[in-house]
């Protein structure tokens, strides 16, 4: 069953049995080219934090007691693509109103719930700017990470590598998702920052 238009789903990212980021977001389209998402600057999230340090300074084991933080969304109104059955997700950044480029997110592809959606990320990412240059983004982290067995041994390293190369030629060739694709996105006017739900 489709979520509908407007309808607030909870996206979120778990490892190892341990929620590790929760985002409400708004639905925009829910079709065969995936679950479309919109989320406003100052939305509330949640990020598993401990000590001030989050999974960007330590891997999952080196947290005793974390705990999902919650905090403002910044810098970014973000538009979100899952494509389905895919192992990454495609943003778009807006900053007042104007497109400011893309961020490749790399993850398993999303199983769904009643109320959202499901993934684990995989660390490594790639920021393209408006005129399609790229820049790794999480590089060391991830490959501090592989064969660590709570993130990914080496053969899931190099396929998550190879599926980011291929968006990568994408960007550069200015292929779909890449290509003008929502660029002039304009979110439901009543579309707000959201406040996260008590239980993730």
């Amino acid at each position: 069953m489709p979520f509908a238009f407007g309808q607030v789903v909870l996206r979120r990212y778990w490892r190892d049995g341990q929620n590790t980021f929760a985002k409400p977001m708004f639905v925009v389209a829910d079709d065969e080219a995936g679950l479309l998402l919109w989320m406003a600057v100052g939305t509330e999230v949640g990020q598993l934090t401990e000590n001030g340090q989050t999974l960007h300074d330590v891997a999952l084991d080196q947290m005793r007691a974390p705990r999902l933080v919650r905090r403002p969304w910044r810098d970014f109104d973000t538009l979100v693509l899952m494509p389905p059955g895919a192992a990454y997700s495609i943003w778009w950044f807006f900053r007042d109103g104007l497109f400011s480029g893309w961020y490749v997110n790399l993850e398993s592809p999303a199983t769904r719930r009643g109320d959202g959606v499901d993934t684990t990320d995989h660390v490594l990412d790639v920021v393209v700017q408006p005129d399609r240059r790229w820049a790794w983004k999480d590089e060391d982290e991830f490959a501090a990470r592989i064969g660590h067995p709570q993130y990914f041994d080496p053969a899931s390293a190099a396929e998550i590598r190879a599926e980011s190369e291929r968006l990568i030629e994408l960007a550069e060739a200015g292929a779909h998702p890449f290509d003008g694709t929502h660029m002039d996105f304009r979110p439901d006017p009543a579309w707000d920052k959201l406040t996260l739900p008590a239980a993730q």
